[in-house]
């Protein structure tokens, strides 16, 4: 016949167990899962002002443009961001660098969104990129494995921060907008 005082101690040590594994699991599930924020640079110099005429190829950021770099560092500065992706143009440069210098983490430049998007598929934590408007929605939709952002963004739109929530090879895209409106 067992012992009850076996048998009950059993019990109290699959409980305990099972606790331990309940409490782990949100932990778990939630390591697993990652943000790569996806930005379009800040608004660059017009390409009437003369020092643009200048650098026609690679403009630097308006003064509203380095106003969005610092309200985007804002916005960015809690997500526990670990990897900060820029062309290797001044004003995407110019637009993750308030993060960079914020969090101490380098800026690591890219040319290739394929490329790109094969590295931050594979890695750990949360990511911010920074494109041009011909490449955001390519690299959203890469990342995602399917079309969320139909074609370039409006040359005028700069306020826009796509989420992309990785989850194993689950995808959940969401949109927000951060700083003051765009005028598209």
């Amino acid at each position: 016949m067992p012992n009850c005082t076996s048998h009950c101690h059993r019990i109290k040590h699959i409980n305990v167990t099972s606790l331990l594994l309940f409490l782990a699991l949100p932990v778990v599930l939630l390591s697993c899962s990652r943000n790569v924020y996806v930005v379009r640079h800040a608004e660059k110099i017009s390409s009437t002002d003369s020092a643009a005429k200048m650098m026609a190829n690679d403009p630097p950021l308006s003064e509203a443009g380095k106003v969005r770099a610092f309200v985007l560092r804002d916005e960015l500065k809690t997500k526990h961001i670990k990897h900060i992706y820029s062309t290797n143009t001044v004003r995407t440069r110019a637009t993750a660098e308030p993060l960079s210098q914020a969090t101490k983490i380098n800026i690591e430049l890219y040319n290739n969104v394929d490329s790109l998007v094969n590295v931050i598929q594979s890695m750990k934590g949360n990511v911010l990129i920074v494109g041009h408007s011909n490449t955001v929605d390519d690299i959203v939709n890469k990342l995602c494995r399917q079309t969320k952002i139909a074609a370039d963004l409006n040359d005028k739109e700069y306020d826009n921060l796509f989420v992309v929530k990785i989850n194993g090879k689950k995808r959940i895209f969401s949109r927000h907008k951060y700083g003051y409106a765009s005028n598209p």
